[in-house]
């Protein structure tokens, strides 16, 4: 007679006390495997599956969409396809959006809360698809590399204006190596270099200011573009020189006098984006990139988010 909680077996004996036992899966296990192959059958047929013949069988489901150029598109499910179909979505639900900043000037959409909050999701969004990987991504910049946009210096100017129209065209760089004259000396760099050291109060050899300060004055012509004090001209992009902001030479990370002036010769030896220069101070234009609203929203975004506008 079989005990109450003795396993069942199969019936089989080897050996003579060998035995097979008999442990069914349990019911539930049984009918969530076929409800799985059920659904792995279905799965093929609505969604892009088995290869065959070269190809793949493409299932029955489809996306529909609007493409970069506005045309309406439906192609079998696909991961890039259901991406396009969500951000048309996304879109559209911004538009009413774009709409009202394309048609409100930069001081009403300050004053204005629901957009001044679309202005920092929407702009902090682009920006980090487009600006970012030259201006970084709290828009700080690079030395030797890009501008700092969160402070108040700013070569071609800082209104919304300027910022809008550095967007939409671009920038270009245009200093020439060696300013206007193409025989200068590397012992007259040095010393011009000091002078440009002195300007902002960097530490700097003071017997070369005056011969410095000559060649900036006159050879060199630097003043014609820097202008007559060094402080620069927005019209044409020059920098300020007196101030303790740089972009191109990296005096600030530069740990003795002697390197902080091979930063700044090394600028006036090669010019910035001249063919033989190592800084190549260009900024694409984003006109035909990204929409006129989409531009305005960063516009607003630099300007009044990163706090760096005039």
């Amino acid at each position: 007679m079989s005990q109450e909680n003795e396993v069942e077996t199969t019936g089989h004996v080897w050996d003579g006390d060998l035995q097979e036992y008999n442990n069914p899966l349990p019911r539930w296990w049984i009918w969530g495997f076929y409800a799985s192959v059920a659904f792995a059958i279905v799965y093929w047929f609505i969604y892009p599956s088995w290869p065959v013949a070269g190809h793949f069988l493409t299932g029955f489901d489809t996306v529909t969409y609007v493409n970069n150029k506005g045309e309406k598109k439906t192609v079998h499910w696909n991961s890039r396809a259901e991406l396009m179909a969500n951000m048309n979505q996304y879109a559209a639900k911004q538009k009413p959006y774009f709409d009202k900043i394309a048609a409100t000037p930069f001081k009403k959409i300050k004053a204005d809360p629901g957009l001044n909050d679309f202005i920092a999701s929407s702009g902090r969004t682009l920006f980090a698809d487009n600006c970012a990987a030259c201006h970084q991504a709290g828009g700080q910049g690079k030395i030797g590399f890009a501008p700092n946009l969160t402070d108040d210096d700013w070569l071609h100017g800082g209104t919304y204006k300027a910022i809008q129209q550095s967007i939409v065209n671009g920038r270009e760089g245009v200093m020439p190596a060696k300013g206007l004259d193409p025989n200068m000396t590397d012992k007259q760099a040095t010393a011009l270099a000091n002078y440009v050291l002195s300007l902002s109060g960097e530490p700097h050899d003071a017997t070369l200011v005056a011969q410095g300060s000559a060649l900036f004055h006159g050879a060199a012509g630097c003043f014609s573009c820097h202008g007559a004090n060094a402080k620069g001209n927005q019209l044409i992009g020059s920098a300020n020189l007196t101030d303790k902001i740089w972009l191109w030479a990296s005096s600030p990370g530069a740990q003795t006098k002697a390197a902080k002036v091979e930063a700044v010769k090394q600028v006036i030896l090669t010019g910035i984006n001249d063919p033989n220069s190592i800084h190549k101070g260009v900024m694409p234009a984003w006109k035909g990139r990204l929409s006129g609203e989409q531009i305005k929203v960063l516009t607003a975004y630099v300007h009044d988010t990163l706090g760096g506008g005039e």
